[in-house]
Protein backbone atom coordinates (compact mmCIF):
# COMPACT_ATOMS: atom_id res chain seq x y z
CA UNK A 1 0.00 0.00 0.00
CA UNK A 2 2.80 2.41 0.96
CA UNK A 3 4.59 1.52 -2.27
CA UNK A 4 1.45 2.34 -4.28
CA UNK A 5 0.99 5.70 -2.52
CA UNK A 6 4.65 6.58 -3.09
CA UNK A 7 4.28 5.71 -6.77
CA UNK A 8 1.16 7.89 -7.12
CA UNK A 9 2.87 10.81 -5.38
CA UNK A 10 5.87 10.42 -7.69
CA UNK A 11 3.63 10.48 -10.78
CA UNK A 12 1.84 13.59 -9.50
CA UNK A 13 5.14 15.38 -8.82
CA UNK A 14 6.53 14.47 -12.25
CA UNK A 15 3.31 15.59 -13.96
CA UNK A 16 3.38 18.89 -12.04
CA UNK A 17 7.01 19.56 -13.01
CA UNK A 18 6.31 18.70 -16.67
CA UNK A 19 3.23 20.96 -16.82
CA UNK A 20 4.92 23.85 -14.97
CA UNK A 21 7.99 23.56 -17.21
CA UNK A 22 5.78 23.48 -20.30
CA UNK A 23 4.00 26.66 -19.20
CA UNK A 24 7.34 28.41 -18.75
CA UNK A 25 8.79 27.23 -22.07
CA UNK A 26 5.69 27.88 -24.15
CA UNK A 27 4.43 30.95 -22.32
CA UNK A 28 4.23 33.11 -25.48
CA UNK A 29 1.88 30.60 -27.09
CA UNK A 30 -0.22 30.48 -23.93
CA UNK A 31 -0.41 34.26 -23.44
CA UNK A 32 -0.69 35.44 -27.05
CA UNK A 33 -3.09 34.11 -29.68
CA UNK A 34 -2.42 36.21 -32.77
CA UNK A 35 -3.98 35.71 -36.18
CA UNK A 36 -1.71 36.80 -38.99
CA UNK A 37 -2.90 38.59 -42.12
CA UNK A 38 -1.27 38.67 -45.53
CA UNK A 39 0.40 41.91 -46.57
CA UNK A 40 -2.24 42.48 -49.26
CA UNK A 41 -5.19 41.80 -46.98
CA UNK A 42 -7.95 44.39 -47.42
CA UNK A 43 -9.79 45.38 -44.25
CA UNK A 44 -13.56 45.64 -44.31
CA UNK A 45 -15.46 47.98 -42.00
CA UNK A 46 -18.60 50.07 -42.12
CA UNK A 47 -16.64 52.92 -40.52
CA UNK A 48 -14.45 55.27 -42.53
CA UNK A 49 -10.84 54.30 -41.82
CA UNK A 50 -7.25 54.73 -42.94
CA UNK A 51 -4.54 52.07 -42.83
CA UNK A 52 -1.13 53.14 -41.49
CA UNK A 53 2.28 51.62 -40.74
CA UNK A 54 4.83 52.48 -38.06
CA UNK A 55 8.47 51.41 -37.66
CA UNK A 56 9.39 51.52 -33.97
CA UNK A 57 12.65 51.86 -32.07
CA UNK A 58 12.47 48.13 -31.29
CA UNK A 59 12.44 47.41 -35.04
CA UNK A 60 8.80 46.38 -34.95
CA UNK A 61 6.85 47.07 -38.13
CA UNK A 62 3.39 47.80 -36.83
CA UNK A 63 0.19 47.91 -38.84
CA UNK A 64 -2.57 50.17 -37.59
CA UNK A 65 -5.95 51.61 -38.42
CA UNK A 66 -7.37 55.07 -37.84
CA UNK A 67 -11.15 55.29 -37.62
CA UNK A 68 -12.68 58.71 -38.09
CA UNK A 69 -15.41 60.40 -36.10
CA UNK A 70 -18.90 60.37 -37.58
CA UNK A 71 -19.25 64.03 -36.62
CA UNK A 72 -17.97 66.87 -38.75
CA UNK A 73 -15.65 67.88 -35.92
CA UNK A 74 -13.97 65.31 -33.69
CA UNK A 75 -14.42 65.50 -29.92
CA UNK A 76 -11.02 63.94 -29.36
CA UNK A 77 -8.74 60.97 -30.04
CA UNK A 78 -8.86 57.52 -28.45
CA UNK A 79 -5.75 55.36 -28.48
CA UNK A 80 -7.05 51.79 -28.18
CA UNK A 81 -4.92 48.83 -26.99
CA UNK A 82 -6.64 45.53 -27.74
CA UNK A 83 -6.57 42.09 -26.15
CA UNK A 84 -4.25 39.12 -26.53
CA UNK A 85 -5.87 37.44 -29.52
CA UNK A 86 -6.84 37.83 -33.18
CA UNK A 87 -5.96 41.13 -34.95
CA UNK A 88 -7.36 44.57 -35.76
CA UNK A 89 -9.82 43.19 -38.30
CA UNK A 90 -11.72 41.86 -35.28
CA UNK A 91 -10.94 44.66 -32.84
CA UNK A 92 -11.70 47.35 -35.38
CA UNK A 93 -15.36 46.34 -35.24
CA UNK A 94 -15.52 47.99 -31.81
CA UNK A 95 -14.40 51.38 -33.08
CA UNK A 96 -18.02 52.29 -33.88
CA UNK A 97 -18.70 52.57 -30.13
CA UNK A 98 -16.46 55.64 -30.16
CA UNK A 99 -16.75 57.06 -33.67
CA UNK A 100 -20.55 57.12 -33.36
CA UNK A 101 -20.27 59.62 -30.51
CA UNK A 102 -17.65 61.80 -32.13
CA UNK A 103 -14.17 60.36 -31.53
CA UNK A 104 -11.30 59.36 -33.78
CA UNK A 105 -9.85 55.96 -32.85
CA UNK A 106 -6.26 54.80 -33.37
CA UNK A 107 -5.60 51.07 -33.07
CA UNK A 108 -2.38 49.13 -33.79
CA UNK A 109 -1.67 45.41 -33.87
CA UNK A 110 1.14 44.02 -31.72
CA UNK A 111 4.15 42.29 -33.33
CA UNK A 112 3.04 38.99 -34.85
CA UNK A 113 -0.62 40.05 -34.98
CA UNK A 114 -2.28 40.77 -38.30
CA UNK A 115 0.21 42.45 -40.63
CA UNK A 116 2.51 43.62 -37.82
CA UNK A 117 6.01 42.17 -37.78
CA UNK A 118 8.75 41.88 -35.17
CA UNK A 119 9.75 40.14 -31.97
CA UNK A 120 7.53 40.25 -28.91
CA UNK A 121 8.33 40.66 -25.23
CA UNK A 122 6.91 42.69 -22.37
CA UNK A 123 9.57 45.39 -22.76
CA UNK A 124 9.05 45.55 -26.53
CA UNK A 125 5.31 46.01 -26.04
CA UNK A 126 5.91 48.88 -23.61
CA UNK A 127 8.43 50.50 -25.95
CA UNK A 128 6.19 50.06 -28.99
CA UNK A 129 3.24 51.58 -27.12
CA UNK A 130 5.39 54.62 -26.39
CA UNK A 131 6.16 54.99 -30.09
CA UNK A 132 2.46 54.58 -30.90
CA UNK A 133 1.68 57.34 -28.39
CA UNK A 134 4.18 59.69 -30.01
CA UNK A 135 2.93 58.91 -33.51
CA UNK A 136 -0.70 59.43 -32.52
CA UNK A 137 -0.04 62.68 -30.65
CA UNK A 138 1.88 63.97 -33.66
CA UNK A 139 -0.65 62.96 -36.32
CA UNK A 140 -3.88 63.50 -34.38
CA UNK A 141 -3.17 66.27 -31.87
CA UNK A 142 -6.08 66.92 -29.54
CA UNK A 143 -6.78 68.60 -26.21
CA UNK A 144 -8.89 65.54 -25.41
CA UNK A 145 -6.64 62.51 -25.68
CA UNK A 146 -7.91 59.27 -24.14
CA UNK A 147 -6.17 55.92 -23.67
CA UNK A 148 -8.36 52.81 -23.74
CA UNK A 149 -7.07 49.37 -22.75
CA UNK A 150 -8.91 46.09 -23.04
CA UNK A 151 -7.84 42.92 -21.18
CA UNK A 152 -4.11 42.45 -21.96
CA UNK A 153 -4.13 45.91 -23.51
CA UNK A 154 -5.16 47.37 -20.14
CA UNK A 155 -1.64 46.73 -18.80
CA UNK A 156 -0.11 48.56 -21.77
CA UNK A 157 -2.61 51.40 -21.37
CA UNK A 158 -1.78 51.69 -17.66
CA UNK A 159 1.95 51.66 -18.29
CA UNK A 160 1.58 54.40 -20.89
CA UNK A 161 -0.73 56.50 -18.72
CA UNK A 162 1.80 56.20 -15.90
CA UNK A 163 4.46 57.76 -18.14
CA UNK A 164 2.25 60.50 -19.56
CA UNK A 165 -0.97 62.23 -18.61
CA UNK A 166 -3.84 61.64 -21.01
CA UNK A 167 -7.17 63.34 -20.50
CA UNK A 168 -8.47 60.10 -19.08
CA UNK A 169 -7.85 56.35 -18.97
CA UNK A 170 -10.56 53.75 -19.64
CA UNK A 171 -9.97 50.08 -18.86
CA UNK A 172 -12.14 47.14 -19.89
CA UNK A 173 -11.72 43.82 -18.02
CA UNK A 174 -8.30 44.72 -16.55
CA UNK A 175 -6.32 42.42 -14.27
CA UNK A 176 -4.28 43.05 -11.11
CA UNK A 177 -1.29 41.23 -12.58
CA UNK A 178 -0.90 38.67 -15.33
CA UNK A 179 -0.62 35.60 -13.12
CA UNK A 180 -3.78 35.60 -11.04
CA UNK A 181 -3.73 33.97 -7.61
CA UNK A 182 -5.71 30.96 -8.79
CA UNK A 183 -2.96 30.09 -11.32
CA UNK A 184 0.17 31.08 -9.37
CA UNK A 185 0.84 27.53 -8.13
CA UNK A 186 1.34 26.46 -11.76
CA UNK A 187 4.22 28.87 -12.38
CA UNK A 188 6.74 28.23 -9.59
CA UNK A 189 9.53 29.38 -11.92
CA UNK A 190 7.80 32.70 -12.65
CA UNK A 191 7.25 34.02 -16.16
CA UNK A 192 9.03 36.40 -18.50
CA UNK A 193 5.75 38.33 -18.59
CA UNK A 194 4.40 39.99 -15.47
CA UNK A 195 2.23 42.95 -16.61
CA UNK A 196 2.01 44.39 -13.09
CA UNK A 197 -1.05 46.57 -13.57
CA UNK A 198 -1.33 47.25 -9.85
CA UNK A 199 2.07 48.97 -9.85
CA UNK A 200 1.33 51.14 -12.88
CA UNK A 201 -2.09 52.32 -11.68
CA UNK A 202 -0.61 53.83 -8.53
CA UNK A 203 1.20 56.47 -10.60
CA UNK A 204 -1.60 57.40 -12.99
CA UNK A 205 -2.68 61.02 -12.52
CA UNK A 206 -5.72 61.23 -14.78
CA UNK A 207 -9.34 60.14 -14.24
CA UNK A 208 -9.84 56.37 -14.53
CA UNK A 209 -12.95 54.42 -15.52
CA UNK A 210 -12.97 50.62 -15.20
CA UNK A 211 -15.56 48.27 -16.73
CA UNK A 212 -15.85 44.69 -15.51
CA UNK A 213 -18.47 41.94 -15.61
CA UNK A 214 -19.57 39.72 -12.76
CA UNK A 215 -19.43 36.60 -14.96
CA UNK A 216 -15.91 37.07 -16.34
CA UNK A 217 -14.31 33.60 -16.37
CA UNK A 218 -11.01 34.81 -17.84
CA UNK A 219 -10.28 37.62 -15.39
CA UNK A 220 -12.58 37.16 -12.39
CA UNK A 221 -14.00 40.38 -11.02
CA UNK A 222 -12.30 39.52 -7.72
CA UNK A 223 -8.94 40.14 -9.43
CA UNK A 224 -10.03 43.42 -10.98
CA UNK A 225 -11.52 44.51 -7.66
CA UNK A 226 -8.02 44.59 -6.20
CA UNK A 227 -7.34 47.65 -8.35
CA UNK A 228 -10.12 49.60 -6.64
CA UNK A 229 -7.93 50.45 -3.67
CA UNK A 230 -5.80 52.62 -5.97
CA UNK A 231 -8.70 54.61 -7.41
CA UNK A 232 -9.51 58.16 -6.36
CA UNK A 233 -12.97 59.32 -5.30
CA UNK A 234 -13.67 60.70 -8.77
CA UNK A 235 -12.64 57.49 -10.55
CA UNK A 236 -15.29 54.93 -11.49
CA UNK A 237 -15.49 51.14 -11.26
CA UNK A 238 -18.49 50.08 -13.34
CA UNK A 239 -19.82 46.58 -12.61
CA UNK A 240 -21.80 44.96 -15.44
CA UNK A 241 -24.10 42.40 -13.82
CA UNK A 242 -23.86 39.12 -15.77
CA UNK A 243 -21.21 40.49 -18.12
CA UNK A 244 -18.40 38.21 -19.27
CA UNK A 245 -14.92 38.85 -20.62
CA UNK A 246 -15.90 39.39 -24.25
CA UNK A 247 -19.42 40.76 -24.25
CA UNK A 248 -19.65 43.94 -22.17
CA UNK A 249 -20.62 46.02 -25.19
CA UNK A 250 -23.83 44.00 -25.45
CA UNK A 251 -25.04 45.65 -22.24
CA UNK A 252 -26.78 49.02 -22.23
CA UNK A 253 -25.03 49.96 -18.97
CA UNK A 254 -21.66 49.75 -20.71
CA UNK A 255 -22.74 52.18 -23.44
CA UNK A 256 -24.51 54.61 -21.10
CA UNK A 257 -21.51 54.80 -18.76
CA UNK A 258 -19.07 54.98 -21.67
CA UNK A 259 -21.04 57.93 -23.07
CA UNK A 260 -20.93 59.64 -19.69
CA UNK A 261 -17.18 59.20 -19.48
CA UNK A 262 -16.55 60.45 -22.99
CA UNK A 263 -19.05 63.32 -22.96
Amino acid sequence: MKHLIAKIVKIIVIAYVVIASGIFIFQEKIIFHPEELSADYSFEFDNTYKEVFLKTEQESELNGLVFFSNLSESKGTILYFHGNASNIQRWGEYAVDFTSIGYNVVMFDYPGFGKSKGDISEDILYSDSEDIWKWTKSNFPSSNFIIYGRSLGSALALHLAEQHEPTQLILETPFYKLIQNRFSFMVPFGLKYEFLSFEFIQNVNCPITIFHGTNDQTVPISEANKLRRYLDNNDKFIIIEGGGHKNLRKYELYHSELNKALN
